[in-house]
């Protein structure tokens, strides 16, 4: 059996015309930051480099309170995340202390506060760290800043804190999204 060389045409550019389909990637609109208060928003001359789902856990330890003799209080001791790309693939994971973002292909940083801001009830406040300069080539290398935002739960325990279980340790659930960011 031969093919008429109009047919092989035809194949040929069906071929070609479903290869570039299948190559095409849905657009996702960017990450805006419009909604956001002013204290967490990135300097212009930023772009984002890459949106993170953060989902894992906090561990706070009952400690005493900073200048304040005789009582306790839930202290921030570190996260434990995994870091997951829009579609939920792990990209990456966050960790710590020092809070540390480390992507799956071993590049990673730390950062600097810079600012938070109250992000509801029950949710542990948006963030915006200045990052320093990363560890190895990756995907975290030249990134400027990050921020958190879109957070659910993760706030200190709600049971008692006190002289008496002084050094307990709590761990609560959260999720949040992590935004990093690149010189532009």
């Amino acid at each position: 059996m031969s093919i008429k060389p109009l047919s092989l045409l035809a194949v040929v550019s069906a071929a070609a015309v479903l290869s570039a389909c299948g190559s095409m990637k849905p657009t996702q609109p960017m990450f805006s930051q419009d909604s956001l208060p002013e204290a967490v928003k990135v300097p212009m001359g930023n772009k984002v480099a890459m949106e993170t789902v953060g989902v894992g856990e906090i561990t706070y330890e009952c400690r005493d309170k900073a200048n304040a003799p005789g009582m306790t209080e839930w202290v921030f001791v570190g996260p434990n995340a995994a870091l997951n790309d829009r579609s939920g693939k792990q990209v990456g994971k966050y960790y710590g202390p020092p809070a540390t973002w480390e992507s799956l292909d071993g590049s990673k940083l730390t950062a600097t506060q810079l600012a938070v801001a109250p992000a509801g009830a029950g949710n542990i406040p948006y963030q915006l760290v200045k990052a320093n300069p990363a560890v190895g080539m990756g995907a975290m290398a030249g990134v400027t800043h990050i921020q958190r935002v879109a957070t659910r739960g993760g706030v200190a325990p709600a049971s008692a804190c006190s002289p008496a279980n002084k050094g307990a340790k709590e761990i609560v659930k959260y999720q949040a999204d992590y935004i990093f960011w690149k010189a532009a």
